[in-house]
């Protein structure tokens, strides 16, 4: 069913303009003005792309990568270390995929503290878009084609013929935010948790948050040209656990974490400002990630999802302590964005400090990042070739 629009782009005709310098481009914070003071269908007529942006720890990342064949003689890497840190070598002769979760097989601290870990697959990828050298391992059975059976040497990025984020998961459109109901301090992925629910730690850019930004998903697929980590990717599709059909509040906003996005981006054009190993205190490593997608403004439908404000923002306050881990995650209440950024929120009678996991002026710095980009004309907007289920 279409709806009838008083405001008609094509995707084609908004790079026109941005060829031609002539595109209106906000980021999604200064969008919310101009909807809230023009309405929709002005906003539609006057801006033509909106940037998005999130800085944020993103457990599902990895790097799939490739060592080369230099002869003589060849090889077949079945174990793969960059680092002392595990790599999946179950692909063809030399291609390999770090996991950002995974941690370094003699990490000292897991000796002192167990399950903590100083140093795991995201800090290698951090490592290694800053240009230094990390040391590989590998190992192999030997066969006729491929006899080697031992590489032990140091390599930098530009040793890789390949390098690429291969990302199953990132950009989750609504998440958790995590408190602790039980009497001891407990150590998750959102960070530690005080007893008694003394802290509630919550992730997401809130206005500026990619899928915030269009709920729907009608402007997002596969295909899409993004920013990532610095430099150019591209969503492949979906992301795991993607639910495409949450409930959802009136303006369409999800109340629980929905929409979710695999990405790609090409190790070699970013940037560590925005690619960030972390260990997360009690529970392991991984990495945070800058990602902002540019949403073209179609019609005026499009200008009021971008218009999104933190006010519309219901995130679900989720007990990390017993109900979580026991598999009965109840929503104890929603509270406002705009809360939680204000450093307090209300619970069970109590005043609780907010800890954000996510960098709003990281996050904003990627959507202006972006912004400039397309300003400049070297960024161009893509048709998504297939759209991601939302209903």
């Amino acid at each position: 069913m279409s709806h009838s629009h008083e405001v008609n782009k094509t995707l084609k005709e908004i790079n026109e303009k941005i060829r031609k310098g002539k595109a209106v481009v906000l980021n999604a914070e200064e969008m919310v003005d101009v909807v809230r003071k023009k309405g929709k269908v002005a906003a539609a007529k006057e801006v033509d792309v909106v940037t998005t942006g999130t800085f944020s720890p993103m457990c599902s990342s990895g790097l799939l990568f490739n060592i080369g064949q230099k002869n003589p003689p060849t090889m077949r890497t079945s174990n793969v270390w960059l680092n002392d840190v595990p790599c999946y070598g179950g692909l063809a002769a030399v291609d390999s995929y770090l996991g950002a979760t995974e941690p370094t097989e003699d990490d000292p601290l897991n000796k002192v503290y167990p399950g903590q870990f100083k140093y795991g697959g995201g800090h290698v990828i951090e490592d290694l878009v800053r240009g230094k050298a990390v040391h590989l391992r590998a190992t192999a059975y030997g066969t006729d084609c491929y006899p080697r059976r031992e590489l032990d040497k140091n390599i930098t990025l530009a040793d890789l013929p390949f390098a690429e984020l291969l990302n199953p998961r990132n950009c989750y459109q609504n998440y958790n935010c995590a408190v602790n109901l039980t009497s001891r301090l407990i150590y998750t992925y959102m960070g530690p948790l005080k007893p008694g629910g003394r802290n509630a730690n919550f992730a997401t850019a809130g206005q500026l948050s990619p899928l915030f930004n269009d709920p729907y998903l009608k402007t997002i697929g596969l295909g899409t040209r993004i920013f990532i980590g610095g430099g150019v990717g591209y969503v492949l599709g979906a992301g795991t656990q993607h639910d495409a059909a949450p409930k959802r509040n009136e303006r369409g906003i999800p109340m629980t974490g929905a929409g979710t996005l695999m990405l790609k981006g090409d190790l070699k054009s970013m940037d560590a400002r925005y690619v960030r190993g972390v260990s997360i205190t009690g529970y392991g490593c991984s990495l945070a990630l800058g990602v902002g997608i540019p949403i073209p403004i179609l019609n005026e439908d499009m200008a009021w999802f971008t218009g999104v404000s933190d006010d519309d923002i219901d995130m679900p306050i989720r007990d990390y302590g017993y109900d979580y881990p026991n598999g009965l995650p109840r929503i104890l209440k929603h509270a406002k964005f705009s809360e939680l950024v204000s450093g307090e929120i209300e619970l069970n009678g109590k005043t609780v400090q907010t800890v954000p996991l996510t960098s709003y002026s990281r996050s904003l710095e990627v959507a202006n990042e972006l912004k400039k980009w397309i300003e400049d004309g070297t960024f161009q907007l893509t048709e998504a070739q297939e759209e991601i289920p939302s209903s």
